[in-house]
């Protein structure tokens, strides 16, 4: 069987709720997507949802529920697949993992596949793109502080045993500010 997967993030990188289902539909989602926001207490107008322009997410149900919530519509170009990166890198994840089955027997089959491996995607999983923490501790807010720790052990390393760094004292990687599908454009300072 495939993997028709619905995924709904607070973050570009922490899986917040999920749910396979044998198809997709407006009212799955609306289901998933109200209960997301319930659970995670998320105020109305604070999201931009962006997802692909397959009928669930076109859906006039769907449309209504996002601005019932004050969420903003945000789709892929046509014809781009891969204008969503943080999805797609995600699915990436997914199928290349070694336990990943070429088929599911049963939807049971792959719920339970896909709960042990968004556990350990939210929970163990560093990524470089957020300066190697786990999703978890972006998104709970512990990333400043493992950052501090790891500089703090770098420091201690460096200074036991300084031959082993020829350039320049090491540093942890950096957590990014802020993360984009598309940046803003930045504008030009006035000529005075």
């Amino acid at each position: 069987m495939s993997l028709p997967c619905v995924i709904c993030q607070a973050n570009p990188f922490r899986v917040t709720e999920w749910r396979i289902e044998h198809a997709e539909s407006a009212t799955l989602f609306k289901a998933l997507f109200s209960d997301a926001m319930a659970k995670h207490a998320v105020p109305p107008d604070q999201l931009t949802l962006h997802a692909d322009r397959g009928a669930p997410m076109k859906a006039k149900a769907t449309a209504l529920m996002l601005a019932d919530l004050g969420v903003v519509k945000s789709h892929s170009r046509p014809h781009t697949s891969n204008d969503n990166p943080f999805s797609e890198a995600r699915f990436k994840t997914l199928k290349y993992q070694p336990e990943f089955p070429k088929r599911f027997e049963t939807i049971d089959q792959a719920r339970t596949f896909c709960r042990r491996f968004f556990a350990w995607y939210n929970e163990d999983h560093h990524h470089a793109g957020i300066g190697l923490m786990t999703p978890d501790q972006i998104h709970f807010g512990q990333a400043d502080t493992i950052h501090a720790a790891r500089q703090t052990a770098l420091d201690a390393a460096f200074l036991s045993t300084p031959e082993r760094f020829v350039r320049k004292r090491p540093k942890p990687p950096q957590i990014p500010k802020a993360v984009w599908i598309n940046p803003p454009k930045q504008t030009e300072p006035a000529q005075a």
